[in-house]
Formats: structure tokens, C-alpha cells, sequence
């Protein structure tokens, strides 16, 4: 990961993250509310998400900065990001194009809903 950000310092200095610089980002679609995916990011992967309008997140099973959509086609525009209240996770709202999940389904939530009750 990057040691220098382009990250704003203002907001750098807000962020909260774990002990290898990374913090959860929630993508949203941005007219349905339907939560799509969840990635991680670092400052540079947010930096780069807000001055590009498209999502970047840091794969920590590659080790390398990936921007949603360079190689499966399904690009997430951004539309807005936010802070929650803690600042140790930013919500992502996007326009997905296609599928937001690596397995071909629109959201990576739709799979394997757990039992409820005792």
C-alpha cells in the first residue's frame, strides 16, 4: 500500500482504520439502496475514488489497488461517499454497471440468507 496519499489532510486525519491502514467501504446503489458489496480501502484508494468518480478499492488478497470494473467491464460510477459516524467506514453510493459481484450475481448479498430465531 501506499505510504503517501493524495488523501485530503483534513480528512485523512478524521479516518479511523485498522492495524494495516484499511477501512470496510459499503457499495450502495445510489436509487435503490440495495447494499451491492463490501471492499476495503486505505487513503489512497479513497483519494483516488474521489477525484476519479469511479471506486477503487485495496485487494488484500492481492496486494494491489483494483478500480471496480477495469477488467469485468462492471464499472461503479460514484456518486456520492460518506463517512459513518465513527469514521472508520465510508459508504459508497454508485451507479453499478452489471454485476457488482466477482461471482456474476448483482449483489453480493443475495446468496445464503442465515436462520433467524432460536
Amino acid at each position: 500500500m501506499s505510504l503517501q496519499s493524495s488523501l485530503d489532510p483534513d480528512l485523512a486525519a478524521r479516518l479511523k482504520r485498522d492495524p494495516n491502514g484499511l477501512f470496510p467501504a459499503i457499495a450502495q446503489q445510489h436509487d435503490t439502496g440495495e447494499v451491492l458489496m463490501l471492499g476495503w480501502m486505505d487513503d489512497e484508494a479513497l483519494a483516488r475514488t474521489l477525484a476519479s468518480g469511479r471506486a477503487t478499492y485495496w485487494s488484500r488478497s492481492r496486494g494491489e489497488y483494483w478500480r471496480k470494473g477495469d477488467t469485468s467491464g462492471h464499472v461503479q460510477w460514484v456518486k456520492s461517499v460518506a463517512l459513518d459516524c465513527d469514521a472508520d467506514t465510508v459508504l459508497v453510493k454508485v451507479d453499478q454497471v452489471g454485476p457488482a459481484c466477482h461471482t456474476g450475481t448483482r449483489t453480493c448479498f443475495d446468496g445464503d440468507p442465515l436462520p433467524l430465531g432460536g
